[in-house]
């Protein structure tokens, strides 16, 4: 009895790890998706800088192609154990307790690979104007909507300042991506009247805050650590329950008494006795016997004794 309620307890661990492990994979896949379209603006802005590569040393372990695959194989697992768990089939078991295995091999050997720390510093900020040049023209569209998508969605202008527009190309007034309320023409109205109207912070430094780490990566390293973490818990489950379940399923060993497997016992025979005795069955006969032969055993050895006295 109680190890049944131990195996009922097991079952439903298993059941919340894996739904556990069902949920942190979706965050993990939504959460990487997000940081790699920001990554890809980020890339587009820093190429061929110091930032770039501080940019890909930080955000490779979160967005690798190795990382997301092992999500989605990770949700198949997940299943796999559910049912096995749910029909306490010992060969699902064993194929979950392998790929849980295999699994936090490959995230930890990713993990420790890819893990480096950026060398990057804020005069590297400054290097990002090289790319302002070429904003606007007709071969470099791509690079024209980057910076208005970094712009607007960082509520930025230029790298240090707004005047960075103005010193690097031949622009007048800064792109209507710096204005705080757009509208064809605001950073115009904005430039000869109201300043206040644009962006006063540069993109420089959200550039920087960015490489260092957001909310969104340090959100991502907790569910990966928590999924080390749940992984050796359910490996730890579910070997506890397969050892439970193998030894439910081993057969009794069989008594002395009990006739060898494989061999028919044979039918009981009644015997009968002397007269004004009850009928016998075989099962009483073999008892009979098995006490005749222990009290002559008993017997022999007596005599034995008593005849080594007298010698």
């Amino acid at each position: 009895m109680a190890r049944e309620d131990a195996v009922r307890c097991l079952r439903c661990l298993l059941y919340a790890l894996n739904l556990l492990f069902w949920l942190m994979s979706i965050c993990v896949l939504g959460v990487a998706a997000w940081l790699r379209d920001y990554l890809n603006t980020v890339l587009t802005l820093t190429a061929h800088t110091r930032l770039e590569e501080a940019a890909v040393l930080t955000y490779s372990p979160a967005v690798h192609p190795v990382i997301i695959a092992v999500c989605c194989f990770l949700i198949i697992v997940a299943m796999v154990g559910y049912c096995g768990t749910l029909k306490c089939n010992l060969l699902l078991l064993s194929w979950y307790f392998g790929s849980l295995l295999v699994i936090f091999c490959v995230e930890l050997a990713s993990g420790v690979w890819t893990y480096d720390e950026p060398s990057v510093q804020r005069s590297d900020m400054i290097s990002l104007k090289s790319r302002m040049p070429n904003y606007g023209l007709q071969r470099y569209q791509w690079l024209t909507h980057t910076w208005n998508t970094f712009q607007t969605e960082f509520k930025c202008c230029g790298v240090i300042y707004f005047t960075d527009w103005l010193e690097m190309t031949e622009m007048e007034w800064p792109p209507d991506s710096c204005c705080s309320n757009q509208y064809p023409g605001c950073a115009r109205h904005a430039h000869y009247r109201d300043l206040s109207d644009l962006h006063q912070e540069g993109c420089g430094p959200k550039i920087y805050s960015f490489i260092r780490g957001t909310k969104q990566l340090q959100v991502l390293r907790f569910l990966g650590v928590s999924i080390g973490v749940a992984q050796i818990l359910a490996m730890t489950l579910t070997l506890t329950l397969l050892w439970a379940l193998y030894y439910d399923r081993k057969p009794p060993e069989p008594t002395p008494l009990d006739p060898p497997p494989g061999t028919d016992p044979g039918p009981l025979t009644i015997t009968h006795g002397p007269q004004g005795e009850a009928p016998k069955s075989g099962n009483t006969r073999l008892a009979e016997a098995w006490s005749n032969a222990a009290t002559t055993s008993n017997g022999h050895g007596h005599t034995q004794f008593e005849m080594e006295r007298l010698s």
